[in-house]
């Protein structure tokens, strides 16, 4: 059960308030699209698929970056077009065009009132390893801090994000409820710094058998609201 001062409630964002996969192929293929067009060569060497291998590989030369697949595609891009003869300089085009594909996310339909009703009573913190940015969609204005690894410098189940996001709303551990798909790297991660989490399965997948259960399992974020008003009730009224 979250603490009865509750302040801070932490929310992933792909495959948690938006699905991730259909947003990630349509801006990779806009992305192959725009470089038949201006980086034709390259292009016809290297595919979707191909690129993300590449992309591999530089986080696996380079684990320095790895939390940051921003920098990480631009340097593989760079890398690209200057082995096939273009200015690098197209890189930069490439990512504000693969970034403004990549925003053009469609929140699940619980999502936007379940967050305004959230932020009206929490601060609300977005924790994201990805490189989508809140503020682009239609979410903007709902969340107090919004925090990317790139940002922070570590990647989701490092703590580095969560214990940011407490060191911004100034609150304690047991203050913050964290919203979540992955089990590992959002709800183990949260628990394993004193945060509560949340496991938000909208696909029905299993719960690793490793992991001790979460304190809650929510298919929707609209489940999330209602058990915190629940607890709420409990614990004006113990008596009930």
């Amino acid at each position: 059960m979250p603490d009865s001062l509750l302040r801070l409630v932490t929310c992933d964002l792909d495959d948690t308030l938006w699905p991730c996969l259909p947003v990630i192929q349509a801006a990779e293929q806009a992305l192959q699209v725009w470089l038949q067009a201006h980086a034709p060569r390259l292009a016809k060497a290297h595919d979707v698929a191909s690129l993300r291998q590449h992309r591999r590989r530089i986080m696996d030369e380079t684990p320095a970056i790895a939390h940051d697949l921003g920098q990480v595609r631009h340097r593989s891009l760079t890398m690209l077009l200057h082995d096939f003869g273009y200015p690098v300089q197209l890189a930069d085009a490439a990512m504000d065009l693969f970034l403004e594909h990549r925003n053009r996310v469609e929140p699940y339909a619980d999502v936007l009132p379940a967050l305004r009703s959230l932020a009206a009573d929490y601060c609300l913190v977005s924790l994201t390893n990805g490189n989508s940015s809140i503020e682009a969609t239609s979410l903007r204005g709902l969340f107090r801090h919004r925090l990317t690894a790139a940002e922070v410098g570590a990647a989701k189940p490092d703590p580095a994000m969560f214990r940011r996001a407490l060191e911004l709303s100034g609150c304690r551990p047991t203050e913050c409820l964290h919203l979540g798909d992955d089990p590992w790297m959002d709800v183990e991660a949260a628990r394993a710094i004193g945060l509560t989490a949340v496991w938000v399965n909208r696909t029905s997948r299993i719960w690793p058998e490793a992991l001790a259960p979460p304190i809650l399992t929510v298919t929707n974020l609209a489940e999330v609201t209602d058990w915190l008003h629940r607890q709420i009730h409990i614990q004006r009224n113990p008596a009930f």
